[in-house]
Parts: C-alpha cells; sequence; structure tokens
C-alpha cells in the first residue's frame, strides 16, 4: 500500500533477498505470479512498464554507486532510462534530492571515495528516489553502517515516505530496525513465508514458533520502539 512498509524479517539462507529479487521483476517466481498495480512484474512489457516505478537500495551503497563518476552523475543515471526529466534540469534535480536525504548539494561534485559510509548510503537513497518510484525496496540497507548512523538512516526513511508516500519492502535479519519502520512485519524461515501481522500484534503476541524465538533473543525490545511510538531503537 502506498506510504506503507512491510518488513520482512529471517535468518541468512531464508529466502528474504530471493523474495526482494522477484517482486523487483529480477528472478522469476517457481509457481505463480507476482503482481503489481494488478499487472505481472515479468513477462512481456513488464520491465518498460515499471520503469522508475520499482527502486532498491541495497546493502552495499558501493554496489549502485560508480567509482569513476561524480554523485551527481550516479543519482541521475536513472532518468537516462526514464526519460522523466531533461537532460538539461537533472544536475538541479540531483542537487535538490541531495538536499531532500539530507546531505550538502555541494556533494554533487564529488566521488563516491570522499564521502563517509552513512553519506554513501544516502546517496544510494537519492538515486533510488530520483525517478519518484511507487515501491522502494531496501535490503539490508542499514546492516553495514555504525549503529548512530544506522538510527539516522533509518529516520530518514520514515520521513522521505511520510513525504512522498512510496511503499517500502524493509528487508533485514534485525528484527528491531524491521520493527522501527515498518507498518506490517512478515516472517522468512527456509524459503516460506510463515507469519505475518501488523506490528504491533507481531512483537506483542507472535504466534509461530520461529518468530518468538526470534523476539525471545531480542529482551531489550520495548514497547516503544515501533515506528508509531517515539524515536528511539533502544
Amino acid at each position: 500500500m502506498p506510504g506503507q512498509t512491510v518488513g520482512l524479517v529471517g535468518e541468512s539462507g531464508s529466502g528474504k533477498t530471493t523474495l526482494g529479487r522477484v517482486l523487483l521483476g529480477l528472478v522469476r517466481p517457481t509457481s505463480g505470479q507476482v503482481m503489481f498495480d494488478g499487472r505481472p512484474v515479468t513477462g512481456r512489457g513488464a520491465a518498460r512498464r515499471l520503469r522508475g516505478r520499482l527502486q532498491v537500495v541495497l546493502q552495499n551503497p558501493d554496489w549502485s554507486l560508480n567509482p569513476t563518476l561524480r554523485v551527481w552523475r550516479s543519482v541521475a543515471e536513472p532518468l537516462a532510462v526514464t526519460g522523466a526529466i531533461p537532460r538539461r534540469d537533472r544536475r538541479a534535480a540531483v542537487e535538490d534530492m541531495l538536499i531532500l536525504v539530507g546531505l550538502d548539494a555541494g556533494l554533487a561534485d564529488r566521488h563516491p571515495h570522499q564521502l563517509s559510509g552513512g553519506q554513501r548510503q544516502r546517496v544510494a537513497i537519492a538515486r533510488a528516489m530520483i525517478t519518484q518510484p511507487d515501491l522502494i525496496v531496501f535490503d539490508e540497507a542499514v546492516t553495514a553502517l555504525d549503529v548512530s548512523v544506522q538510527t539516522q538512516v533509518l529516520n530518514l526513511i520514515r520521513d522521505l515516505q511520510a513525504e512522498r508516500g512510496f511503499a517500502a519492502l524493509f528487508i533485514s535479519h534485525d528484527i528491531t530496525a524491521v520493527r522501527y519502520v515498518s507498518h506490517r512485519v512478515a516472517v522468512a524461515y527456509r524459503g516460506e513465508l510463515v507469519e505475518t501481522g501488523p506490528v504491533e500484534r507481531f512483537y506483542d503476541r507472535p504466534l509461530h514458533p520461529y518468530t518468538r524465538d526470534l523476539i525471545s533473543a531480542l529482551p531489550t525490545l520495548t514497547s516503544g520502539s515501533t515506528r508509531h511510538e517515539g524515536n528511539s531503537l533502544a
């Protein structure tokens, strides 16, 4: 749903990332179909129809940023595919987007290696946002960041969603982070979704044994750590 985040949690090898790739149309499902806006995400014409509408932010921003390009050119790359903004206006659009994600527009002329890890991840988010997507998949998007920077980026994701209204799939093995940004939660276990539900119910009354194991492993979770209750991860 627009403006909503589904958190997908599970251990390594549970199928989380594969599900995200299927949703983006990068991998065909072994059975059934994945529908977006009432139409399949794979098949004839799907790639053209969905250009710019589905985006992804990866764990390592270096995977999406060309080290030889200045920041503004990397952020503008998706616009060459969608053609949504005229070439002459792309630099200005990128600078506006950098400001939106909390960066100084002056960073536009730097290269990725000149930025901190948190800055590079913000640039990667700007790159995903530049096409005004309907859905963004955040695949372990804060895992590689320092804890203090994780909180900043999680707050940024929440703020951007509130302002722009995109839907999001937040994939992570960190159920504290999932709780912080999500409206609903799904649990992946051995390639299957074993439980889904609203975030409040999910953490207070887990149903599946694997979910209960995940929750019990985090005794520091408190009722104030959902996205609906305060701004603390503790």
